[in-house]
């Protein structure tokens, strides 16, 4: 660990320190770093790793927004049409996902999560979240309070991603 990551936040204006102005290039570079070492270990500590990423992505995306054409998948997770086709066929071969009749268009088909999908998913959660408490329970009272006051910053962060 750096020192910078070791001396813990800046004083903020209530300890007589100045007020934190935009972060700089080493901050968003470690921000960065931690988000995507925080989520490869989350996905690592969790089942599902016979699918990829994009295809875990492609489920819960299906959960969230219900039976879904291919290309309003596609859409919704920012790739092609044919990436989408490639990502949803396994899917639907291992019976996580199947594939309904579209009911306003007959040579068209709508994918929706299976029972079997929503098992792995409520798992892959399931998984992750006690992983990521067990992790947090190491950390002092502080640091908890800290990490809890940060939530509403970083879903603001991924709200503006969405916006």
């Amino acid at each position: 660990m750096t020192a910078p990551e070791q001396a813990g936040p800046a004083p903020g204006p209530e300890a007589g320190g100045a007020r934190p102005g935009p972060l700089d290039a080493a901050a968003v570079a470690r921000l960065r770093l931690v988000i995507a070492r925080l989520h490869r270990r989350l996905a690592q500590s969790s089942a599902g790793q016979e699918f990829t990423f994009a295809q875990q992505s492609a489920i819960a995306r299906i959960e969230q927004h219900g039976p879904l054409r291919l290309g309003e998948l596609a859409a919704l997770e920012g790739v092609s049409a044919p990436s989408m086709t490639r990502t949803v066929g396994p899917l639907v071969t291992s019976g996580v996902v199947e594939r309904l009749p579209d009911p306003t268009d007959g040579r068209s088909f709508l994918v929706a999560v299976a029972p079997a999908g929503a098992e792995l998913l409520a798992g892959i959660r399931r998984q992750r979240s006690e992983h990521l408490a067990r992790r947090a329970e190491a950390l002092t009272p502080e640091e908890q309070g800290l990490l809890l006051a940060a939530l509403p910053v970083l879903e603001h962060l991924l709200a503006a991603e969405d916006a």
